[in-house]
């Protein structure tokens, strides 16, 4: 396999769909082992229209190239409640990223 998978998690806010299934959000990232671009995502979004929606904004993105794109695409399209907890969720696995480059 020449892909590993990373997740990224955060708090959503208060009065989401989500909310009543979860208490955060988890973002799951597959990612090609050369380049670090995303092959495959998921993530815990309460309708599949939301989930499938954010797995195409991410799909193909290098996470080589930093994650503040990635993250002004996101402001950028996704204007649902939980764009912030998305947000939070992509820091926090570009974190998981960068400790996975350091071993």
């Amino acid at each position: 396999m020449n892909t590993y998978f990373i997740a990224g998690h955060a708090k959503l806010p208060q009065g989401m769909a989500a909310r009543n299934l979860y208490d955060s959000i988890t973002i799951t990232l597959e990612l090609d082992f050369k380049y670090g671009v995303i092959v495959d995502s998921s993530c815990t979004l309460a309708t599949e229209h939301g989930r499938e929606y954010i797995r195409q904004l991410l799909r193909g993105y290098c996470l080589g190239d930093g994650v503040e794109e990635l993250i002004e695409k996101v402001q950028r399209h996704y204007r649902g409640k939980a764009g912030q907890a998305i947000q939070a969720a992509l820091k926090d696995v570009y974190l998981q990223y960068e400790l996975a480059l350091a071993k």
